[in-house]
């Protein structure tokens, strides 16, 4: 078996078409968009590339078949951020079921990582943000990934596990259907947070969709940032972030809280578009585009994720959370609204209090994903993500 970092257009190709080989049987298996993945290595689409560096592989067998894929990453942003070591990570692997074979993969990574000074590495992780691309599928098999959301094998825990990974946090997906009731605390929270005409609760109109680079910016930081390894959210990444967003948004899906007209807590989702991008096999060229409006236009989907829901320390257990869901709910039981089923991705384990406002609206987790940490020096201590208050 020989290893090849991905230089060449025709490496490029083994990289993407590995998952679509391997997963060719595998009924609840989405593809991703080619061009997803891509913008991922690309430096004049990808920013984290102004702050970190990434390099990617494919592991072929004696006859010239691609049989495994890895990438590793360094963001300077996050290296020592909440961490005992400089930390780097790996993402985007897959391999065929051969232990022998995947430690080939973590070794290349593990030795690209120690020549740049890092002392552990995370995996599977993203090259940018956490929303994608983000911890190894353990449990929930049975359901479609969401978008840019991994997917992958049974065995590929064992290969991780055995190699010396240890879990340092698990991201829970919960869902439920749109119809049905919710915990009668969001209630009490709700009429408590109505006796205070500070507050409110609204969607973000398509009219002013303008303003919401910024007002993501204002929450999440304030709700996010600074706690353990979690970076600022510059304001050239929310514009972007909200300019990936865009073309799929329903201003019925963007939420806010507000004290005194300021944004102090969002519940934002979006159509889960990888219902359509099932049709399209990878490509959103003309002829994906058109398949993708045809879908859209007929509304095949009829699922919402959760995409961020945040609120700023000082609002936090005075209600705001029961009342932003509840008016959410008003609207979304009424009839009118065009989604089932709801799910609400990437909720880490070490956030026991929105995990407590998950169950309230009387959801499940019905996916679990693992994101592992993996120490050089096995004798020093591992420590799991912290908790947060």
């Amino acid at each position: 078996m020989t290893i090849f970092e991905v230089s060449t257009a025709k490496q490029r190709h083994e990289f993407l078409m590995l998952p679509v080989k391997l997963y060719k049987n595998e009924p609840y298996y989405i593809r991703p968009l080619d061009k997803d993945v891509e913008a991922v290595f690309d430096r004049q689409k990808n920013k984290t590339f102004q702050h970190g560096e990434c390099i990617r592989w494919i592991l072929q067998n004696d006859a010239g078949e691609t049989i495994g894929r890895v990438a590793a990453f360094i963001n300077q942003k996050t290296t020592n951020k909440g961490n005992d070591q400089p930390t780097g990570g790996i993402g985007f692997f897959d391999c065929i079921n051969n232990q022998e074979a995947a430690f080939m993969l973590f070794d290349q990574c593990k030795q690209w990582l120690q020549a740049r000074g890092m002392e552990a590495m995370d995996g599977p992780v993203n090259f940018g943000n956490r929303d994608r691309w983000w911890g190894l599928l353990v449990d929930g098999f049975d359901r479609q990934p969401n978008y840019q959301c991994n997917y992958n094998f049974p065995y590929y825990k064992d290969f991780f596990e055995a190699y010396g990974f240890q879990v340092y946090f698990y991201q829970l997906t919960f869902g439920r259907p749109i119809m049905g009731p919710l915990d009668d605390r969001l209630m009490e929270k709700a009429n408590l947070v109505a006796k205070n005409a500070d507050y409110s609760f609204s969607y973000l109109p398509k009219s002013k969709w303008d303003t919401l680079p910024e007002k993501i910016k204002t929450v999440y930081n304030r709700a996010w940032a600074k706690r353990g390894e979690i970076p600022e959210l510059t304001e050239a990444q929310a514009r972007h972030l909200v300019k990936q967003m865009k073309p799929i948004m329903d201003e019925k899906l963007l939420w806010f809280g507000y004290y005194k007209q300021e944004p102090i807590a969002f519940f934002l989702s979006l159509p889960e578009v990888n219902q359509v991008f099932n049709y399209v096999n990878g490509k959103l060229n003309w002829f994906g585009k058109l398949i993708f409006l045809w879908h859209t236009l007929r509304r095949t989907n009829k699922k919402a994720f959760g995409l961020l829901f945040g609120i700023v320390p000082e609002h936090q257990g005075k209600g705001v959370d029961g009342a932003i869901i509840e008016t959410f709910r008003q609207m979304a039981q009424s009839g009118s609204f065009a989604y089932r089923d709801y799910e609400m991705n990437w909720i880490g384990d070490f956030n026991p209090k929105m995990i407590r406002v998950v169950e309230q609206i009387n959801a499940h987790v019905v996916k679990r994903h693992a994101t592992y940490r993996k120490l050089f020096d096995e004798t020093k201590p591992f420590k799991r993500m912290p908790i947060v208050g």
